[in-house]
């Protein structure tokens, strides 16, 4: 059976009827929210789609972190990058938050055990919900989505990541008065040996677990993450067949799951001089280093900081075309992925005198963004 989450729409709603959160503005292929509070600071979001369809979904939650109204209080940040279609990542936008809260309540408390069951429930949700709709709706059995989590809570920062989005940190290093990028996340793309070493290891009778095709290596010769939510169809060989698409089936069947929803999760204890967290999808990180994004975070002022990051990662990538940032803005999407992905981007700021002082909570805050503005 399929749980969903159901919970009211956004406390700072804007009254546009997106749920997409107060001063949230959309200027053509791009959402942003330039400035907000959370119960720790300021942020800043921004998508911009490049697929014919948007697949990226992001949000932020403040406030409790539970039911139960004496539990946990903190700020959760979800970065979801879709691939195979919007189904996966739009379901873990609708119910990995309420997912984990429910956790919470049952376990009293916030833990990384508690994320990892909440990952784990919102896959084995997704993948009833694909055996429910299988022979209408077979294509779902292709869709998946790379999850990166935070979550600050309790002078702590929580990090869950299942695929290759990543949470870099901008922390002040006093000698030099200069912003350090430290990256929280680990990654799970077989571009990097240490995943490709991973996979050989669990599936030692299988010499095409990681194929390279056109230069990239790929999973199955398929896909590029080796862990994700979704994707039924390289956990499950029951959807390994027809009526799925001819180009998602394997010539053998697997009795493992080739893909896991595991999270890889890491926790940190905030220093005073921890300033500001960057979560973004790959999109971004194709394009900018994790210091030419800590610094130039750093060297502006908050307000629009997200779009800011988006619109030097789309300049670069006109760069590398060898075209001007104005001629690629005006190219439609779905032909503006062969320049560069979806990107998500969410600047969390880190106020130290509201995390040392967990007296001080505002209001309940909602925010999401990706699939209002599908054209």
């Amino acid at each position: 059976m399929v749980r969903s989450c159901w919970k009211p729409v956004v406390e700072d709603d804007d009254g546009d009827g997106s749920g997409s959160g107060s001063g949230s503005r959309v200027d053509g292929l791009l959402w942003y929210k330039d400035i907000g509070n959370h119960v720790y600071g300021e942020f800043s979001m921004a998508v911009i789609q490049a697929n014919s369809s948007l697949e990226d979904r992001t949000e932020l939650e403040s406030g409790p972190l539970s039911f139960n109204h004496l539990g946990p209080q903190g700020t959760f940040i979800g970065v979801y990058d879709g691939h195979g279609g919007a189904e996966a990542s739009q379901f873990v936008s609708d119910n990995l938050f309420c997912n984990l809260k429910r956790v919470a309540t049952e376990q009293q408390g916030l833990s990384e055990n508690v994320i990892k069951r909440a990952f784990w429930e919102t896959e084995e949700s997704f993948l009833s919900l694909v055996k429910k709709q299988w022979l209408r709706q077979p294509y779902i059995a292709s869709a998946g989505t790379c999850c990166l989590v935070g979550i600050i809570c309790n002078e702590m920062i929580y990090i869950a990541n299942s695929g290759d989005s990543r949470v870099v940190l901008g922390r002040l290093e006093r000698a030099t008065r200069e912003t350090s990028a430290i990256q929280l996340s680990t990654e799970h793309n077989v571009n990097l040996e240490r995943v490709r070493d991973e996979l050989r290891s669990k599936h030692p009778y299988d010499s095409q677990i990681v194929v390279m095709r056109h230069n990239v290596w790929r999973v199955k010769g398929l896909i590029q993450v080796s862990r994700s939510i979704g994707d039924a169809y390289l956990k499950k060989a029951e959807f390994n067949r027809e009526p799925l698409s001819p180009k998602f089936r394997l010539a053998e069947t697997f009795f493992k799951p080739i893909l896991s929803c595991e999270p890889s999760i890491s926790s940190h204890k905030l220093h005073p001089d921890d300033q500001f967290l960057i979560f973004a999808s790959d999109g971004l990180w194709e394009h900018l280093s994790n210091q030419e994004a800590v610094s130039m975070v750093s060297n502006n002022a908050p307000n629009g900081i997200a779009r800011r990051l988006v619109k030097a990662a789309l300049r670069e990538a006109a760069r590398k075309s060898e075209m001007r940032l104005t001629d690629l803005q005006k190219i439609e999407q779905g032909t503006r992925r062969h320049f560069h992905d979806d990107i998500t981007v969410t600047v969390v700021f880190l106020n130290h005198k509201f995390i040392d002082n967990s007296s001080i909570w505002g209001p309940p805050l909602s925010i999401k963004g990706g699939g209002s503005f599908n054209h």
